[in-house]
C-alpha cells in the first residue's frame, strides 16, 4: 500500500488554494518543509513494482515527507 500525505494536485488545490497562507502553514508542519509532488508517490509506486522489490509483502509505504511520524512528546 502506497499511503500518501497531502500533494499537489488537481483535488489539493480544490482544497487548499494555490499559494495561500494555508499552503504555507501546512508545508511547514511537513518535516522535510514541503508538499508532495505527484512524482514522489509515482516513485513509491514504480519501487513496488519493480521486480527487485519482489521480496517486500505486506508493507504501507507512507509517502508523506514525514508526517505520518507525530509530534514527540517528553
Amino acid at each position: 500500500v502506497v499511503a500518501p500525505g497531502p500533494v499537489q494536485t488537481d483535488n489539493f488545490w480544490g482544497i487548499i488554494p494555490k499559494e495561500s497562507e494555508r499552503e504555507a502553514a501546512l508545508a511547514k508542519r511537513i518535516p522535510v518543509g514541503r508538499l508532495g509532488q505527484v512524482e514522489d508517490v509515482t516513485n513509491a509506486f514504480l519501487f513496488f513494482c519493480d521486480p527487485a522489490s519482489g521480496f517486500v509483502t505486506g508493507q504501507t509505504l507512507f509517502v508523506c515527507g514525514g508526517s505520518s511520524i507525530g509530534t514527540l512528546t517528553l
